[in-house]
């Protein structure tokens, strides 16, 4: 206690390991903090960085950051339990995509600034749309106990980074993005190890098997979706004082699923999460479709599936094929021709040998229609062109001998209509699409319906949620998929991923999250949906939207914080005013602010993140 002032504290230093005696101090109480980080420093005698150390006080779960604080005025008397430990650990993220990375996050900053710090390291931009919760654990058989999750380590990225620059300033600049190598932060392009590891981020997964599909938890119920949203941290406190321990597992996820400024030129790795994220929504049923939007999801996929074909430098592609064009008065069939890609252009020639000279006629297929007319079963492989004409439409069929040629020359005519050459990263992985969709229908047109698959083949049960596992044979779903691949054909991989998210925002129970509630006055418990412009009452026992709120008649809203309940106060003296039962007051107030503060970007000011207003709206007096 306190003697003349002098004050004994312990302090733990974390490095030293659990078992090592605590370092006593005898200092005045108006010795300042960083005066106490000095002199632990100095009694281990270990010459290392100690910048990223700080004092945590255990008691309290509280950070000691104001370092020109004294003890007194932080509160500190003797029988204090100071803990002097780096402000950034390592911690395991599971991403959207289902990859698991482990990397430094600070332990030490409200959630929303350590969210911050983890989408600039993965190159993510806007991360006030992403949050961390805790997951939901699989439950594992007794015999998968001893299967390790491959995790991808990226502690090595050093703090001084594009990383974590400027992490402790209010107003972040959005703009300020780390330095791009190779289309890539500057720490991955490191070594190829973490080149690997950002190709990762940033490529579609394959779509999963069915039985993994199967083993992962399905909500049954609006109140099992409610019981997630319980799940979210809160973005004013730190990790530490949420129980957050060095190498814990947590979940980022899109949690305000309002998307600003989407672009596939910067938003390569956000794109593809956001991806990932909507497709798991719709595999396991979060979000309800029909059967017809279903299907188009899954030919979706396979257009996406295959996007992991290695990328090669500008390849060349030539070789015999046969030409057909229906509006020449002839009767004859397909001639064959020697054939040569150059930039967005074919030509073809009477030989090989002719190939050096002037070609019989040049295409430009900048602009075109291109269409499959394939039949796997009858090895009928034909790419339709239709070549704009100033006396309308030319139409051109191209003639390929087998499916491995039909897939490199269709990728390239696809390619070519927007104006893309060969060189194009997206080359290879067209390919695989094409690949895909061939042996998708091999298997379907399999008289055997057990037909061994190949490679390339995808099990069509893969591409939609469970219950259609049960409504269909595989035999009688593939065609269903095939049937709306064909309208989806002609898009390029980041085409069908943004078409993928397109009709996933326009679903009806889009952007809604559930929290079980009790209203003020009513006996039974209600749910309340959150979405991105409103609130809506459900009634549980028939499911039915009772009432809807609108944001923008809101006009005040804030929790009491003594009986954990919750009163909004809308134009036209509306009041409504309820409990939270699936998660706390919190999370439903961080909900509705975050909302709120979405709304508020704009153009003008998108270099810059207010984080203060976020709080201000998201925090209630217990964060301010």
């Amino acid at each position: 206690m306190f003697s003349e002032g002098i004050l004994t504290i312990h302090s733990y230093i974390e490095d030293l390991g659990n078992e090592t005696p605590p370092v006593s101090l005898s200092v005045t109480s108006d010795f300042h903090i960083g005066g106490v980080m000095l002199k632990l420093v100095e009694k281990t005698q270990i010459k290392r960085d100690w910048s990223d150390h700080a004092l945590w006080w255990e008691q309290k779960q509280q950070w000691l950051l104001r370092t020109a604080w004294s003890l007194e005025k932080y509160g500190i008397h003797a029988d204090a339990r100071l803990v002097f430990m780096p402000q950034h650990k390592p911690l395991r993220l599971g991403l959207p995509n289902g990859i698991t990375l482990r990397l430094r996050a600070c332990y030490s900053s409200p959630v929303f600034k350590t969210v911050m710090g983890i989408c600039r390291m993965l190159n993510i931009r806007h991360p006030e749309e992403l949050s961390l919760l805790r997951p939901v654990e699989e439950k594992k058989k007794k015999k998968d106990k001893d299967v390790n999750e491959e995790i991808y380590d990226l502690c090595e990225v050093p703090l001084t980074s594009g990383a974590f620059i400027s992490l402790h300033s209010l107003s972040i600049p959005e703009t300020s993005r780390p330095c791009l190598y190779n289309g890539m932060p500057a720490h991955f392009a490191d070594s190829a190890q973490m080149e690997s590891i950002y190709k990762m981020l940033s490529i579609t997964q394959p779509p999963p098997a069915p039985e993994v599909l199967a083993k992962q938890y399905r909500p049954a119920s609006v109140v099992d979706k409610a019981h997630i949203n319980g799940r979210w941290l809160d973005s004013s406190r730190c990790l530490l004082q949420q129980g957050i321990q060095e190498n814990d597992r947590l979940w980022l996820r899109f949690k305000y699923l309002t998307f600003y400024e989407l672009d596939p030129k910067y938003d390569v790795v956000r794109l593809t999460q956001l991806y990932e994220q909507a497709r798991w929504a719709i595999l396991l049923e979060d979000i309800d479709c029909t059967e017809e939007e279903m299907m188009l999801f899954g030919a979706l996929q396979v257009e996406n599936a295959a996007a992991e074909g290695e990328n090669m430098t500008a390849p060349e592609l030539n070789d015999y094929l046969k030409i057909f064009r229906p509006k020449r008065l002839t009767l004859k069939g397909y001639k064959q021709y020697w054939f040569k890609f150059q930039d967005t252009s074919i030509s073809y020639f009477k030989s090989k040998e002719e190939s050096i000279g002037e070609p019989i006629q040049q295409i430009n297929l900048k602009g075109c229609e291109v269409a499959p007319d394939v039949n796997v079963a009858a090895q009928k492989f034909l790419i339709r062109l239709l070549i704009p004409a100033p006396e309308g439409m030319n139409e051109v069929y191209l003639r390929c001998d087998n499916d491995q040629q039909y897939a490199q020359w269709m990728a390239a005519c696809r390619l070519a209509s927007k104006g893309k050459s060969l060189a194009d990263s997206t080359f290879q992985s067209e390919i695989q699409s094409i690949r895909s969709f061939l042996a998708m229908q091999k298997t379907n047109s399999g008289s055997h319906g057990n037909a061994p698959a190949n490679d390339e083949s995808i099990n069509t049960y893969s591409l939609v949620s469970p219950r259609y596992h049960k409504k269909y044979k595989v035999k009688q779903l593939t065609p269903r998929i095939l049937d709306a691949y064909q309208n989806v054909a002609q898009l390029s991989l980041t085409d069908a991923v943004m078409r993928f998210l397109q009709i996933w925002q326009s679903l009806p129970d889009f952007g809604l999250s559930y929290v079980v509630v009790r209203f003020k006055g009513s006996r039974k418990d209600e749910v309340l949906g959150i979405a991105p412009n409103r609130l809506i009452r459900i009634d549980l026992g028939v499911g039915d939207v009772v009432k809807t709120w609108r944001y923008n008649n809101m006009k005040q809203w804030n929790v009491n914080w003594d009986i954990r309940q919750m009163a909004i106060e809308f134009e036209g003296n509306v009041n409504i005013a309820f409990g939270c039962v699936t998660a706390d007051c919190k999370i439903v107030h961080e909900f509705i602010g975050g909302y709120i503060f979405m709304s508020t970007r704009s153009r003008e000011k998108s270099d810059t993140l207010n984080e203060e207003l976020f709080h201000k709206l998201t925090g209630g007096h217990e964060a301010l």
